[in-house]
């Protein structure tokens, strides 16, 4: 069980799903990256300590530790939930004081998904299935109209995407497939149990 050996190593707390469902349709309920999915994920995808990653859905913030951990990168946290938020700031907190160095690198914001402000810096955004289609099209569509104000090169990381995010992505916008990483154990009882890696064509 990898869930405790990393929160340990990381100073953090964010085992435990979300207990309950949000009143909206359009969000769904909170559950945390497995570890052993990101193992996998980042021994094939590799970031640069000069990327700026936004994760939609944070939650407590386990993405976002482990990526500055991993990587050095800068992180960004959306969430809408006020309870996870602080969480994540506690999170911050404790793996600051294990590690030191990432002050000015992590970054959460309580909002909601579709309403934060795109940074000309944000060039890689990850999406754990979060919420309703309408809400991942209007996310999609702000970070194409900050890339039209400020051009750069993105790529946008899916786990266990339904299918309407994929047909929206590959038939009403530019970004195409990159990469497909299969968890293996899981992914044989489980198609969606993969991360698809888009990027934008220009």
């Amino acid at each position: 069980m990898k869930d405790p050996y990393y929160d340990k190593l990381l100073n953090i707390h964010t085992q435990g799903n979300q207990k309950g469902f949000h009143p909206s349709v359009h969000y769904n309920r909170y559950e945390p990256t497995p570890y052993h999915a990101l193992e996998t994920l980042f021994n094939q995808y590799v970031l640069r300590s000069s990327d700026r990653i936004v994760d939609f859905g944070c939650g407590k913030g386990r993405l976002n530790f482990y990526i500055h951990h991993l990587f050095q990168a800068s992180v960004v946290g959306i969430e809408m939930n006020e309870s996870f938020y602080e969480d994540a700031l506690n999170n911050k907190e404790n793996y600051l004081r294990k590690h030191r160095k990432g002050r000015d690198k992590i970054h959460f914001q309580s909002c909601l998904a579709e309403e934060y402000k795109i940074d000309p810096a944000d060039n890689r955004f990850y999406f754990f299935n979060p919420f309703s289609l309408q809400i991942f099209m209007k996310t999609i569509n702000n970070i194409l109209r900050s890339v039209e104000i400020t051009p750069r090169q993105i790529e946008i990381i899916l786990y266990y995407a339904p299918e309407e995010y994929l047909y929206f992505l590959e038939n009403q916008t530019a970004f195409e497939l990159k990469e497909e990483v299969i968890l293996p154990e899981l992914y044989e009882q489980n198609p969606y149990e993969k991360f698809l890696i888009y990027y934008l064509v220009f």
